[in-house]
């Protein structure tokens, strides 16, 4: 998953929330991240790296990930990671009671706070984070397609990302109700993971379906 499903999964506790986002950035073994973090935002990375192994080997993204085709496959994962966001951003109101806008600027204003406290690469990219609105633009697909060129520019390798958002548009239909049969079920298991180590009060808001 992507940033915005992350921090939406993490439900309210701040420390819970930096650690589920610095997940994409925070690498190695947990024993070494307790070391630089308080024990809140470790679990947060550890929920970060179950939902992305829950995900990763769901049916239902392995679906979404097919359905862009041979040409986008070796990039499917990142793809529908970020897909993913933008039908989140757009079915917000089915999985939070809190309005997007609010919870996206609560959140810039967490990771201003905490600057001091971000890994490099997350500081360094904050400033373009707030004045781009990455959390918040993908809900359009002028804003996806603006995501994914930005990722390809960060990517070393030679790669077609930058494209991807016509294989989205192709296949919206499918890749939404994919989305939609699936993130509840997200939901569901991040709830039963925090009951193994509690730390928010949690609540991501309803899991009604889109």
């Amino acid at each position: 998953m992507n940033y915005l499903a992350h921090l939406l999964l993490a439900g309210e506790d701040s420390e819970f929330q930096l650690g589920n986002l610095l997940g994409d950035f925070v690498k190695g073994p947990l024993s070494e991240a307790q070391h630089h973090y308080s024990s809140t935002l470790v679990q947060g990375l550890a929920l970060h790296r179950a939902v992305d192994k829950f995900t990763d080997t769901h049916p239902i993204p392995l679906q979404s990930r097919r359905r862009l085709g041979k040409p986008y496959q070796r990039l499917s994962g990142i793809i529908i990671d970020i897909a993913y966001d933008h039908f989140l951003a757009n079915h917000w109101h089915n999985f939070s009671l809190q309005p997007l806008e609010s919870f996206i600027a609560e959140i810039y204003r967490l990771l201003q706070t905490n600057q001091h406290r971000l890994p490099l690469r997350l500081k360094q990219s904050l400033p373009r984070m707030v004045d781009q609105n990455w959390l918040g633009s993908c809900q359009t697909l002028e804003g996806l397609k603006l995501t994914y060129t930005r990722v390809a520019n960060r990517l070393k390798r030679q790669n077609n990302l930058s494209t991807a958002d016509r294989v989205i548009r192709a296949n919206y239909e499918g890749l939404e109700s994919d989305f939609c049969e699936f993130f509840p079920q997200l939901v569901d298991y991040v709830e039963i993971e925090k009951t193994r180590t509690p730390v928010a009060d949690g609540s991501s808001g309803t899991d009604t379906p889109c």
